[in-house]
């Protein structure tokens, strides 16, 4: 779920950039790109994946 929400981000970045849209300082190309990555990172480290270690028992 999460890589979906980073890739969106990364989209609306590219979206940003390639119209060359003005935008405030708040929501430029990078800081939306920035917050795709963080997203993708939170993703590749586990966050949100809804299975837990204690709960697998064999």
């Amino acid at each position: 779920m999460l890589s979906i929400v980073s890739a969106v981000l990364f989209f609306i970045a590219f979206l940003i950039n390639a119209a060359d849209i003005s935008t405030n300082d708040t929501f430029t190309s990078t800081n939306i790109m920035l917050l795709g990555l963080t997203v993708l990172a939170l993703h590749l480290a586990g966050v949100g994946s809804g299975w837990s270690a204690r709960g697998r028992r064999r």
